[in-house]
């Protein structure tokens, strides 16, 4: 793909990764799997897909099915797991495009190896925070063509130095490197962080990688997750801007709420983008 090496972050998005049938509302959204983090891997694949979503993002550790016990699922598994996964979300209908938060490590091998376990699933995108490993992702983004994200946790006053909260950081993070590097947008963590997400998502434009999407009670750093549109994140005007944005990869559903049974909960949210949609 020759036109992603051109330096414009505008074409951070393009082409387009995901046909039709993994979207709805146009926009490729599912769960992150760390919503179902109380379940199996298998188990939320089928959440997911119950739940009409379309893609998973997976997390390293999940456990991966109640008939194998002490089996966890990530970037250490071996080719046989993996392979079961991948025929697992093939009856589900359901298709893997990213994986994390995961730490990266600055060495050359162990970021390999998590780059290359994406590459086996046909990932779109890792999620990271690691900062300190950039020169060793972009080695890596260039080679394999997977995407980066750098995603935000909400501000930590009591540590300056995490500055992923900040858009403007995250910004000049990346700006300058392969446009497959960009933001892994959690817009429920920049709302904690007393942000307002359509901003941030403005002043990342073009850079835009993924989106952790999700609703929460109010602006406080203990604000909780409640149902699409019901809380004071905006994904109205969230959703408006992605599509202005021409956004183009993947949305994962993060509710960390009402951990035994949200099902109905992402039901919910994937209705409200599905509406979204006809509009």
């Amino acid at each position: 793909m020759p036109a992603l090496r051109q330096s414009s972050p505008e074409l951070a998005n393009h082409p387009e990764p995901f046909p039709d049938n993994c979207k709805t509302g146009g926009f490729a959204i599912g769960a992150q799997a760390w919503t179902f983090r109380e379940f199996s891997v298998f188990e939320a694949i089928d959440k997911t897909a119950a739940a009409g979503g379309r893609v998973i993002e997976f997390y390293a550790g999940q456990k991966l099915g109640l008939d194998q016990p002490g089996v966890k699922f990530d970037h250490n598994s071996p080719d046989e797991v993996i392979a079961q996964v991948k025929e697992h979300l093939q009856a589900a209908g359901v298709r893997a495009v990213n994986y994390g938060v995961v730490r990266i490590p600055a060495d050359e091998a162990g970021a390999r190896k998590i780059f290359e376990f994406a590459k086996k699933l046909g990932l779109y995108a890792v999620t990271t925070e690691s900062v300190e490993s950039m020169e060793v992702i972009e080695k890596l983004v260039k080679e394999l063509d997977i995407r980066a994200g750098f995603h935000n946790h909400p501000r930590r006053p009591a540590d300056p130095g995490y500055q992923l909260w900040d858009p403007k950081y995250v910004l000049g993070l990346v700006k300058d490197r392969d446009p497959r590097i960009g933001a892994a947008a959690d817009v429920g963590h920049w709302t904690r962080s007393g942000l307002d997400p359509m901003e941030c998502l403005k002043t990342l434009r073009g850079r835009v990688i993924s989106v952790h999407l999700k609703d929460v009670s109010d602006k406080s750093p203990g604000a909780h997750d409640v149902p699409f549109g019901t809380g004071v994140c905006g994904l109205a005007g969230v959703l408006t801007e992605l599509k202005r944005q021409n956004f183009a990869g993947n949305i994962s559903i993060e509710h960390e709420y009402n951990w035994a049974n949200n099902v109905v909960d992402v039901a919910q949210g994937i209705g409200f983008v599905r509406g979204f949609g006809a509009k």
